[in-house]
């Protein structure tokens, strides 16, 4: 590792909500620079006046702070290589396109959409292994090109590729040595028309000015480059080390889009994905620990994180893997942590419980033993704890649990039976314990199968057949509202 302090940037451009191959850049730039006590920095590519907008800035900033990836620089942070927004950076890419022209690096170029169709045209029928812009204004002196500025003739500024320059080799930290032919580099245009920087010119003169060490990004940016390697030669400024990361790709093999599922940021969070986990998860594709370990707390990812490990093979999106990745984060946590982090946010946010309510602590603990074991997503909360938080006159029964459990002929006088254990057992005898074997005598008095029991009773008390364990729920819900419960339930029953 070089002894110059490491400095990576994520640069996303605010045209829509965060992707999730954009959120493992991200998460890869976040990482190698914790990794290796760097700075991470966070700039806005904001230079697509059509599609730019404020609020795709503020949906991107909502997904990292989301994602945890908490930035050194950048916006709402600040920092000494500001701004970083790239629309509030103009005047400096003005100022490097004149001093490239002012060198003799750059010069102004007026040929016309026509005229570069045609010179294209007679390239392609002479057979000419060069195809790109034919150079026809490269000599033109700069007294020449200042009367045709000063005249108004429309134009825009190439850089001058040095017709010695060799082929541009790139030492890839992912892929490797990476070789690029140098008859296949034009001299290409690094400001339009209308004075705004192309994105080849635009991002180097921000990365060499905000002193980036290394540029951790897909690999789709690998062809521009060789074209970024020239204008950091003619700025005068350090090459980066580069790591051009690998595509995500769906099951079928074909780049990761909407057709695939969820494919942003926010699709994650909203659906109850922990952010921890959903870091794990991208943190995998495409890089290891070792090869075996697949759940890696975030300060494990920070401290560990190296670029060696980093595969240039694409990676797969697998949403049972996320999700087994989500249990294990689940499994992992103490009932404290799942009570505070998950159930009662949960709860709260769907106006189950309010902000303030208390709880018993050996009540909270015994909600929290049925309830994790059976929590794959925050909103599986709400679903398991339907029956504890309901009341005998709120509890909504499920027709076909209903049809399946209670309809029977025979069921009422489970419930009767039922009722008649129940009630003689006293509110301080009221445990799990006490009510299972309540019940478990029942089948054989009433030579009734246990399951036919059971079933009417969960029904009864719980709405459905696919509760969690009875005695423990009829602990939880309590003497006072199960008793209404079979009674109400017993209207149902055949």
């Amino acid at each position: 590792m070089s002894e110059t302090p490491v400095r990576v940037r994520f640069a996303p451009s605010p045209t829509g909500k965060l992707h999730v191959g954009g959120a493992r850049t991200a998460i890869y730039n976040w990482a190698f620079a914790r990794a290796n006590h760097g700075t991470f920095i966070l700039r806005i590519d904001d230079t697509d006046p059509e599609r730019s907008t404020e609020e795709n800035t503020q949906i991107i900033l909502r997904a990292m702070r989301w994602l945890g990836l908490d930035w050194d620089e950048g916006p709402e942070v600040g920092g000494d290589f500001g701004p970083y927004f790239q629309t509030e950076r103009a005047e400096m890419y003005r100022a490097a396109a004149q001093r490239l022209w002012d060198e003799g690096k750059a010069y102004p170029c007026f040929c016309t959409p026509e005229q570069l169709a045609a010179d294209r045209a007679e390239a392609q029928a002479r057979k000419d292994p060069f195809q790109g812009y034919q150079r026809r204004c490269r000599d033109l002196s700069r007294e020449e090109a200042q009367r045709r500025i000063d005249a108004g003739e429309p134009y825009v500024l190439r850089i001058k590729v040095p017709e010695d320059r060799g082929d541009v080799v790139v030492r890839d930290a992912v892929h490797g040595e990476v070789s690029f032919a140098a008859r296949e580099l034009d001299d290409f245009v690094i400001q339009r028309t209308d004075g705004t920087p192309t994105y080849n010119f635009a991002t180097v003169v921000d990365d060499a000015a905000m002193g980036i060490t290394h540029v951790i990004r897909g690999d789709d940016h690998l062809s521009n480059t060789p074209r970024q390697v020239i204008v950091y030669e003619a700025l005068g400024a350090p090459v980066p080390t580069f790591a051009h990361i690998s595509m995500i790709l769906g099951a079928d093999g074909k780049k990761l889009s909407k057709r695939h599922g969820a494919t942003n940021v926010e699709e994650y969070r909203d659906a109850g994905y922990l952010s921890d986990a959903f870091v794990n998860y991208l943190a995998l594709l495409g890089w290891s620990l070792d090869g075996e370990t697949t759940i890696i707390p975030r300060d494990v990812l920070a401290s560990q994180f190296s670029l060696e490990h980093v595969s240039k093979n694409p990676a797969t999106f697998d949403p049972k893997k996320l999700d087994w990745i989500q249990a294990e984060y689940i499994r992992s946590m103490s009932d404290q942590e799942f009570a505070d982090q998950i159930m009662l946010p949960e709860l709260v946010r769907a106006g189950v419980i309010g902000e303030r309510a208390e709880f018993d602590e050996d009540w909270m603990g015994a909600l929290v033993a049925i309830v994790r074991p059976r929590t794959k997503f925050p909103a599986d909360v709400v679903t398991v704890t339907a029956p504890v938080f309901a009341t005998a006159d709120t509890l909504v029964y499920d027709e076909k649990s209903v049809a399946k459990g209670l309809a029977r002929e025979g069921m009422g006088a489970v419930l009767d039976a039922a009722h008649a254990a129940l009630d003689a057992l006293d509110a301080e005898d009221w445990t799990p314990e006490a009510i299972d074997a309540a019940l478990e005598a029942l089948p054989e008095r009433l030579d009734v199968k246990k399951r036919l029991v059971f079933q009417a009773v969960r029904v009864a008390v719980c709405g459905n057949l696919v509760s969690p364990p009875l005695g423990e729920t009829m602990a939880l819900v309590g003497r006072a509202d199960c008793l209404p419960r079979i009674e109400r339930a017993r209207l149902l029953a055949g």
